[in-house]
């Protein structure tokens, strides 16, 4: 199926004479020659597994809602798409494992996919359905791309899927960073496996067989079963060798290897590829690397994401007015103090109303639907030229002629 055919490929590292990470050792480079990396294993590397953990725990917990263009102004509308999306997806997955879930297709395999099952202008609700079950029957037309998604037998048009793409040329099917970066996740991939190795074996050194004389072919088994045994059991830790015969390492010890340094190095760059700060995953993160985090990492794919509800989950005549976007101020919420700095300065710039802000709180509502005006500012309107001064209750204008008079103010 074309939707692994990308999945198949051997890890080979190309190169790696240039690089830092010089892979001398006979062993590792055996190691790495004989592993197909796919998403299975590759989640078996720390750095992976926690850069992708980090993003996709992170957006699960932004909710995204439903906005209307209005009288130049945007309103939040109440819709079930928002319930879909945040809460219950009526499938089997909740909101936040929804969007979990696409997010880590995204990143890992061709995209992430889900049905969007409708009747008419009611949301029923929204089907998860992973990549390897899809298969994609294209157009040969490289001008007019057309596609139908073919999932257990039935034929489905591109508009009942929302479709969650990263590096597309297509439109149906991306670039995973698993496919982008096989030579370095396949480098790393095989340090992991070289230090599983060691602590099976107890440390015990791969290597070959040298006799000064010819070996019969009965010596020959006996050898081989008595290493078999001695890397395959913790009982067997020696073996005896005839005179003549002698066992040469093939394999560096983890010193030589600089093992620790290296896994270091990689896995700061995996985190390279997901633009994550090293520190994030480690639990040392500062909060100008958690910011970065956000700007680099977070906000990037939560565009992807609305972008794609704007194009799949809206109707055609719904696509000028309304919009979908997430509410950044939940990832603020563990953060009490940087929280409520922000909604100061939105109070005291006039940006929102306090019943707003403790709305965003989930607070009751005051009942007190004012924004704040300094005396101490002047308004100007651009438009009029006119020039209102709260302090004095009097109206000036920038234009020749008298001021805007005002009942009850002063004159100009």
């Amino acid at each position: 199926m074309w939707v692994r055919e990308m999945m198949e490929r051997r890890a080979m590292p190309k190169g790696l004479e240039d690089s830092s990470l010089k892979l001398t050792d006979v062993l590792l480079q055996a190691i790495v020659g004989k592993t197909t990396i796919d998403v299975s294993n590759v989640m078996s590397i720390p750095a992976f597994a926690g850069c992708v953990n980090a993003i996709c725990n992170t957006i699960a917990t932004v909710p995204i809602y439903l906005y209307e263009k209005k009288n130049n102004a945007v309103e939040r509308r109440n819709d079930a798409r928002e319930r879909l999306l945040n809460g219950d997806t009526r499938d089997t997955l909740t909101g936040a494992d929804f969007k979990r879930a696409l997010v880590f297709d995204y990143l890992t395999d061709i995209g992430g996919y889900a049905y969007i099952n409708r009747r008419g202008t009611h949301w029923l609700s929204l089907n998860y359905v992973e990549p390897s079950k899809i298969s994609i029957s294209e157009s040969v037309d490289p001008i007019f791309k057309d596609y139908s998604l073919l999932v257990g037998g039935r034929e489905f048009r591109p508009y009942q899927f929302l479709k969650m793409i990263r590096r597309t040329k297509n439109g149906y099917k991306g670039i995973s960073i698993v496919d982008e970066s096989r030579d370095l996740l396949g480098t790393a991939y095989a340090y992991v496996m070289f230090e599983q190795k060691l602590v099976t074996s107890g440390g015990t050194k791969k290597g070959f067989l040298q006799a000064d004389n010819k070996l019969k072919q009965e010596e020959i088994n006996l050898l081989r079963q008595a290493f078999r045994n001695l890397y395959g059991s913790n009982d067997e830790n020696i073996v005896v060798l005839n005179n003549g015969i002698k066992f040469q390492p093939a394999a560096s010890t983890s010193t030589e290897m600089q093992l620790n340094e290296n896994k270091k190095t990689m896995s700061n760059d995996i985190c390279k590829l997901f633009m994550v700060p090293p520190e994030i995953i480690n639990g040392a993160a500062t909060d100008a690397q958690k910011k970065l985090f956000i700007q680099e990492a977070i906000v990037p794919i939560l565009n992807v994401m609305c972008t794609s509800l704007n194009r799949d989950l809206l109707l055609e005549r719904e696509k000028d007015t309304l919009f979908f976007a997430p509410d950044l101020t939940e990832l603020t919420q563990g953060d009490i103090k940087a929280r409520f700095e922000a909604w100061g300065i939105a109070a005291d710039k006039g940006i929102m109303q306090i019943d707003e802000i403790r709305k965003k709180e989930n607070l009751p509502a005051l009942e007190m639907p004012f924004i704040k005006l300094g005396l101490q500012d002047v308004l100007y309107d651009p438009k009029t030229g006119d020039i209102y001064t709260p302090n004095t209750n009097s109206w000036g204008s920038v234009k020749e002629g008298a001021g805007k008079p005002q009942e009850g103010g002063g004159e100009t």
